[in-house]
């Protein structure tokens, strides 16, 4: 498992990972994401094993809103909040498109999505394809990492490939805000604060 700094050269290899069906490594905003390709069944599977007693649906990076839509239908609710908040830390559930593996989403009808504030992460998606799965690069239960240097041995030795882009900004998961209630409902709070959101919409108390 080599560690790479994040240069483009190592982001452009990463991506060749990815699209052979590989796991990687690499930073966002937030924490540092364990990814692979959402399409990949053979791939996810394989992460359901590296994360551990995984039983929650995995979130999906994208490049861009555009990307974002190979995934899901993007609600008006959405395209609202993604114009002020993405790229940013806040995931948006909507309903998911049938080209998603439901082993992706465990059975659900739904998937968590967001477009990061992060270069690296954005370049990255964009060469395997415009999305990539962002789960924590963490097993289950235990503390989502900020560097390269609070990621376990064990997970470091399961993956493929992890790129090094330093501190993560942020250090903790992003806001998870569900768009698929008749009334959108805060499921997290994270970076991105309630007042903030409530700016933009009505939601569930």
């Amino acid at each position: 498992m080599p560690i790479l700094k994040a240069t483009k050269n190592n982001i452009t290899f990463a991506s060749t990972i990815v699209k052979k069906g590989g796991t990687i490594i690499y930073p966002t905003e937030t924490v540092y994401g364990l990814g692979c390709d959402p399409f990949n069944i053979d791939a996810v599977n394989n992460l359901i094993e590296v994360k551990g007693k995984r039983t929650k649906p995995f979130p999906i990076l994208a490049a861009n809103i555009e990307d974002a839509k190979k995934a899901a239908y993007i609600s008006l609710d959405g395209k609202k909040l993604a114009a002020k908040f993405w790229p940013g830390p806040l995931t948006l559930i909507f309903r998911k498109k049938p080209a998603i593996p439901d082993i992706v989403t465990f059975d659900q009808d739904s998937v968590g999505l967001r477009v990061p504030d992060n270069k690296i992460a954005l370049h990255l998606i964009h060469l395997s394809g415009g999305l990539l799965i962002g789960s924590s690069a963490n097993r289950s239960g235990e503390k989502p990492p900020r560097s390269v240097q609070e990621i376990t041995e064990e997970l470091k030795n399961t993956v493929n490939v992890i790129l090094d882009g330093g501190i993560t900004l942020q250090g903790i998961p992003s806001t998870v805000v569900d768009l698929t209630t008749e009334k959108p409902q805060i499921l997290r709070e994270g970076p991105i604060k309630i007042k903030e959101l409530s700016d933009v919409l009505a939601f569930r108390s």
